[in-house]
This record gives C-alpha cells, sequence and structure tokens, in this order.
C-alpha cells in the first residue's frame, strides 16, 4: 500500500513522512478515526514508507524487494492482528489461523468493515475478538530480531476488540519494545480501548474524508461522472466505505438494513405484536455482527430523520440514499426532538446487551415494543 492510493489525508501523510526523515518514529501509534475514514489504508502505507530501501520525498518507491513484499503482505518483519473467531476446525484462533484469507481481503481493497471481515470468512454469526493467545503470539514474534528491515512492524486491526487479560498481557511489550519495533494501532472507537494502552500510545487523528476527496475516488475508481460522484459523495457522508458500497451497488448490507427498518417501525406504529415478534425473530437468527449493523444503521437514519423534521436538507445536511429518502420523506414527521433521545437511548441499549451476548430475540424484542410507546 502506497500513500497516493490514498485518496487524502495529505496533511497526515506529510506529518508522518517528517516523522521517518527526521528518525522521530514514535514506538507505539495509534491511528484513531470513525469507520470508513481509511485508518487501516493509511497505517499500512505508513508501515511500507518506513521499510522502503529507496523512499521518495512523499512515498515508498513501490518497487524494492521490500515494497513488493509490503504489496504482497508476505514480509517476514511485517505482522499483522486482527478479531478472529472460534470455529469447529480452530479452538484457539489467532490472526495467523486467517492470515491468507485476510491478505485476499485486503489485496483487493483495504477498505472493509468488522461485519465486512467476518462475511468473508462466513462466520458472521460470531464476534469477532483478540485473545490472550494472540498476545503470546505478539510477544514471541517481536522477541525475535528482524530479518531483512531495520524496523518490526505490529499493525493491531481494531485494538478495542482485545480481551482485556490480552491487552493487559501487552503492556509492558507496547512500553518498553524491543528496539526498531513499531505498534501501530487502528481503531474505530478508541474510547473502548483500556486506558493503560492508550496512554502508551501516540495519536493520530484520521478526520472523515471530504465530500471533494471521496467525489475525486469516485471519479476515477468507478469511472462515475462528476455531477453523480457530487451527490454520491455527500451521501457518503465522509466514508470510503459507504461510498464503495454505493458506487458497487453490489453489497446489500443497507439495503437488508433498511428494510428491516422499515419494518420495525411499521409494525412498532401499527402495534402488531404477533409481527413485532416475528420481526424479532427473523433479525435474531442473522450473526450478532449484523445485528450490530442493523443497530448502528437504525441511529444512523433516526438522525438522518431528525434533520429532515428541522428542515435540514436545505443546508446540506442529510446523507441520505434515493431508496432511503424515498422512505424517510413520510416517516420523518415521527421523529422530532420530543423522541428522538428516547429512540437514541433504546437503540444504543440493544447495541450493548447484544455486544455483552445478551439473548438477541428477547432484547430486539424488548426493543420493538419500547418504540411502539414511543413512535407515536
Amino acid at each position: 500500500m502506497r500513500f497516493s492510493k490514498l485518496p487524502g489525508h495529505r496533511d497526515i501523510i506529510d506529518k508522518l513522512i517528517v516523522t521517518v526523515k527526521e528518525g522521530r518514529v514514535s514506538h507505539a501509534q495509534l491511528f484513531a478515526g470513525p469507520e470508513g475514514c481509511g485508518s487501516l489504508a493509511l497505517a499500512m502505507a505508513y508501515a511500507q514508507y518506513v521499510s522502503c530501501e529507496n523512499r521518495g520525498e512523499t512515498d515508498s518507491c513501490g518497487v524494492c524487494k521490500s515494497c513488493e513484499k509490503y504489496r504482497k503482505m508476505i514480509h517476514p518483519d511485517y505482522h499483522f492482528v486482527f478479531p478472529v473467531v472460534k470455529t469447529k476446525g480452530v479452538q484457539d484462533p489467532i490472526s495467523d489461523s486467517y492470515i491468507a484469507q485476510w491478505r485476499e481481503l485486503v489485496s483487493k481493497s483495504p477498505y472493509f468493515s468488522l461485519n465486512g471481515w467476518l462475511n468473508t470468512l462466513e462466520l458472521e454469526n460470531a464476534q469477532g475478538y483478540i485473545s490472550v493467545n494472540e498476545s503470546v503470539e505478539i510477544i514471541r514474534k517481536l522477541s525475535l530480531k528482524s530479518f531483512e528491515s531495520d524496523y518490526k512492524i505490529m499493525i493491531i486491526w481494531l485494538p478495542e476488540k482485545m480481551h482485556p487479560a490480552a491487552a493487559n498481557k501487552l503492556l509492558k511489550l507496547i512500553e518498553e519494545p524491543p528496539a526498531k519495533t513499531l505498534f501501530l494501532l487502528v481503531s474505530n472507537e478508541p474510547e473502548r480501548i483500556l486506558p493503560t494502552i492508550l496512554s502508551r500510545c501516540q495519536l493520530v487523528k484520521i478526520p472523515a474524508f471530504t465530500e471533494e476527496e471521496l467525489t475525486g475516488f469516485l471519479e476515477s475508481e468507478y469511472n462515475i461522472p462528476s455531477e453523480k460522484a457530487i451527490e454520491l459523495a455527500h451521501i457518503s457522508n465522509g466514508s470510503i466505505l459507504r461510498a464503495i458500497e454505493i458506487a458497487e451497488a453490489s453489497d446489500d448490507t443497507s439495503a437488508q438494513n433498511l428494510e428491516q427498518f422499515k419494518t420495525l417501525m411499521r409494525v412498532a406504529y401499527a402495534r402488531n405484536i404477533p409481527k413485532l415478534v416475528g420481526w424479532s425473530e427473523s433479525l435474531a437468527s442473522s450473526g450478532r455482527e449484523a445485528q450490530k449493523s442493523f443497530l448502528e444503521y437504525g441511529l444512523r437514519l433516526l438522525r438522518e430523520n431528525l434533520m429532515l423534521t428541522l428542515d435540514q436538507k436545505k443546508n446540506r445536511l442529510v446523507y441520505l440514499s434515493k431508496e432511503e429518502m424515498d422512505f424517510s420523506s413520510r416517516f420523518h414527521p415521527f421523529i422530532s426532538e420530543k423522541n428522538i433521545f428516547s429512540l437514541t437511548d433504546e437503540f444504543n441499549l440493544a447495541y450493548a446487551h447484544i455486544e455483552a451476548n445478551g439473548n438477541a430475540k428477547i432484547v430486539l424484542l424488548d426493543l420493538g415494543l419500547r418504540i411502539v410507546k414511543l413512535i407515536r
């Protein structure tokens, strides 16, 4: 991955390059930003630049032996850690158990979500995590001398998914790593990372992409006409994941979530409890990551409908696709300042219960019943 492949973040890239040129590479850095900000791609490009044998002024060369191995993600001093799940065949999983699938996914595109990663593994019924076994493996790998580069680089994707025992096991290593060891933590929710880990990392804040950056990305990568690209970039609201999803129109996750949301609101408004039970059972049959994805989607749609109610479309503060707008143009009067906070609290509470492995049928039915009271 090279910096030139990123559609934006030039200011951050320039600062990272300066740290390398001046020999001020912090041994532990946290790349933190909202989902879809391209933080993983940025961390990978930075790692490649650090190890490049013939660095340029603005990017890695892309052709040296190191860059070639980084491109294929097979460099012996380049390591990945990411959330994994147990299966019948893998009872004590670590990242290396799924490294082939990881390389394949990242090679296609470095822009994806946790749900997208688990869907690739066909393990969407489980929640990804980083275990104590992973910490043991990290310590083992980094105790070895570097093979080819000056630096041994460890990218940890979504450290917020790390078990507390695993995080605690890494504290000393992150604080006092072997010489020329670089930790790059890539997080969507840094507030959920163990504070003692956070305190040991230099924070690199990654903002969402600008509309101009996403417009250029859509034009160059998908050959979308300028006027249409501007519209799609606005709807994407800074997320390259959403921009890709809209451009490819092959990922039907949003369509499924929209249908689930429409069904929930319609049966809740009608106070049709039997259908509400059916809705909760249907969604409960999907994986927990899919359930969490729906709840996050619901929170976003509630926000957008409140903006419609407050007449903020004229100020370009509404980020809805055509299908979402068709529904929301009729639905938004039911979302106002009177119920938005209560509705948001209920969706957040359901998310927390699902993440804590609560019974999905009970959690989702309870959410539906509470919406019955709030939607009218």
